[in-house]
């Protein structure tokens, strides 16, 4: 069985990080936050905060990269969708994995590009600014509240 605390936590902080995300996105003037990644990233950043997929720099560019694929797959690759999504996918994982950026959430990120048919402005809004806010959450509850050694700087 888990850490029933550990567990209560990361549920806890959670509902509060994605809950911020989704007051944004829908009660605030200031775009889209939400990526449907994110939620599998609370996981890891509250989950299993010592894990090298959940440090900092993997969040960031693991959605970063894997994005930018998905609207690369999107916009200049003219096949059908179902080659274009596991292609997507494919070169997605394969360079975070080759740039030592793997942020397993992030995989999905090309399918949820490609399905919603998403512009250039979706790199900036939710990919960027929704994971610095994760991040900075985790920063925030890992280190600051629950005292732990994050991010891992090794």
């Amino acid at each position: 069985m888990g850490n029933p605390k550990q567990s209560f936590l990361a549920g806890l902080f959670s509902i509060i990080t994605i809950g911020i995300l989704t007051f944004l996105t829908y009660r605030a003037e200031f775009g889209i936050f939400l990526l449907a990644s994110f939620g599998s990233s609370m996981v890891l950043l509250y989950g299993y905060p010592e894990s090298p997929f959940a440090q900092p720099k993997n969040v960031f560019f693991g959605h970063l990269i894997t994005s930018i694929v998905g609207l690369l797959f999107l916009h200049f690759v003219p096949l059908p969708i179902f080659l274009t999504i596991p292609l997507a996918v494919g070169f997605g994982v394969g360079l975070m994995i080759l740039l030592n950026i793997t942020h397993p959430p992030a995989g999905g990120n090309p399918i949820i590009v490609i399905i919603g048919g998403v512009s250039y402005n979706y790199l900036l809004s939710p990919v960027i600014s929704g994971s610095v806010i994760i991040i900075i959450f985790a920063i925030i509850i890992n280190k600051f509240i629950l005292k732990k050694s994050y991010p891992n700087l090794e």
